[in-house]
C-alpha cells in the first residue's frame, strides 16, 4: 500500500488545537477525507476521521448523541452514564470511520501526513499563497449504474 497523494487544508484558528483537515489517496485508487491534524501536548498528530456515536430514547426510540440530556425527538429525559468505557476505562463518545488496524500503517499516515502539513505550513508563509481545495468534486469517475 502507498500513499500516492496528501491534501492539505489548513484552518485560520489560531488559538484551537485542529490545525488542519486532509484527504489521503491510496494507491491512486481510494481517498480518506476528513482526517483531521491537531495539536497534542506532544506536538502534531493524526486523527482519523470518526463519528458522534449515539443511542435511542427509550421512549419515542428518537436518535440522540451520548450526552444529551433531553431527547431530540421527544424532549423526553434521558439517562445518565449512557456511554461505554474503552479498554482503558476512559469514555467512547466517537468511533472511527476508516482507521489504521496495525502500528506501522499508522506510522506511516503519521508520517506521510505530518510531511505534507509541514510542507503546506511552508507554502502558507509564502506572499501570494492560495490554499488547495481537498474536496474537489471528481468528474473523472463514471457514475455507477445498478
Amino acid at each position: 500500500m502507498k500513499i500516492t497523494e496528501v491534501r492539505i487544508k489548513l484552518m485560520n484558528n489560531k488559538d484551537d488545537r485542529l490545525k488542519a483537515f486532509c484527504s489521503i489517496t491510496i494507491d491512486g485508487e481510494f481517498v480518506i477525507r476528513d482526517i483531521k491534524i491537531v495539536q497534542g501536548a506532544k506536538g502534531y498528530f493524526v486523527a482519523m476521521p470518526s463519528r458522534k456515536m449515539s443511542d435511542h430514547c427509550d421512549k419515542c426510540g428518537g436518535k440522540n448523541h451520548l450526552r444529551a440530556k433531553y431527547c431530540n425527538n421527544c424532549g423526553a429525559s434521558l439517562k445518565n452514564n449512557r456511554v461505554r468505557k474503552d479498554f482503558k476505562g476512559k469514555m467512547k463518545l466517537h468511533a472511527d470511520i476508516a482507521h489504521p488496524i496495525n502500528v506501522e500503517c499508522r506510522k506511516m499516515i503519521q508520517e506521510r501526513v505530518s510531511a505534507a502539513f509541514k510542507e503546506e505550513l511552508e507554502k502558507s508563509r509564502q506572499p501570494g499563497y492560495k490554499p488547495i481545495e481537498i474536496d474537489e468534486p471528481d468528474d473523472d469517475i463514471p457514475e455507477i449504474v445498478s
